[in-house]
């Protein structure tokens, strides 16, 4: 089984407009639209069974309907398993928490980069005390731009929550994975490679999946950013022994899914 541990979708009405916001925030080209439509026929001709699916809350008031649209989604499409967002400033956290869990949903996405909070800020620490030991967090890690999601940050965050599992996304530190190798391998946070393989030797994608743990790493495209045959294509060419790629393609989300752990 192959699972894409890493995507992004809109609602119809809102996707091109959320794909342009993103191409301009990274000045990079996006591959596909953001519908649901679009990734269930892009990712299964490329062979992918199941999607881990979710969007973010630029403002707190996006929290519920984004929830409700990513639940929605996932009850009408059985190949998607869905992740819930949370905000800072969201008025009750634990409240909403206990919702996300109720919807079905897997685990929550943060994007502090969009949302504007530093992982490693107090205000964000109501989040991780009603996630932790029930949802995994998958954070985006690492940015040009600003240090709110640098790895040295997410230190700080794992060392005061012990239980809490995260996902650093990006091998734990887009544009700055030399950083992320030195603050978070070892540490025994989850990660995933999406928006990374192109920037990077297939050699130095292996070392960076030994460091951080075979076991510990998934297969992601961070749709709708790259091309599914692509991704694969660049995923083939990691110089992996077949069961630390099999664990990442599909087992080892599996396995977190299942027991969180």
């Amino acid at each position: 089984m192959i699972i894409d541990a890493h995507v992004h979708i809109y609602p119809e009405k809102i996707a091109d407009k959320a794909v342009m916001g993103i191409e301009n925030f990274y000045n990079m080209h996006i591959e596909y639209d953001g519908r649901v439509s679009t990734l269930l026929r892009e990712g299964k001709k490329a062979g992918v069974d199941k999607f881990i699916v979710q969007s973010v809350a630029t403002v707190w008031e996006q929290v519920k309907s984004i929830n409700n649209f990513i639940s929605e989604s996932v009850s009408q499409n059985p190949e998607l398993i869905g992740f819930g967002t949370m905000h800072p400033d969201f008025p009750d956290i634990p409240e909403e928490v206990d919702r996300i869990i109720s919807l079905g949903l897997k685990g929550i996405k943060l994007h502090s980069d969009f949302q504007r909070f530093a992982i490693d800020d107090e205000k964000a620490f109501p989040i991780y005390e009603a996630a932790e030991g029930r949802l995994p967090i998958l954070m985006h890690m690492g940015d040009t731009k600003s240090d709110l999601s640098a790895p040295e940050r997410l230190v700080k965050v794992i060392e005061r929550f012990p239980k809490l599992t995260v996902i650093g996304a990006h091998f734990a530190g887009w544009s700055m994975w030399e950083r992320a190798e030195r603050a978070l391998a070892g540490t025994g946070i989850y990660t995933d490679c999406s928006s990374s393989l192109y920037a990077m030797s297939p050699e130095r994608a292996a070392e960076l999946i030994r460091k951080f743990g075979a076991d510990k790493v998934m297969w992601g495209t961070d749709y709708p950013m790259w091309n599914y045959s692509d991704e694969l294509e660049r995923f083939n060419k990691l110089p992996l022994t077949e069961k630390e790629r099999s664990m990442i393609l599909g087992e080892n989300a599996l396995r977190l899914l299942t027991n969180g752990k």
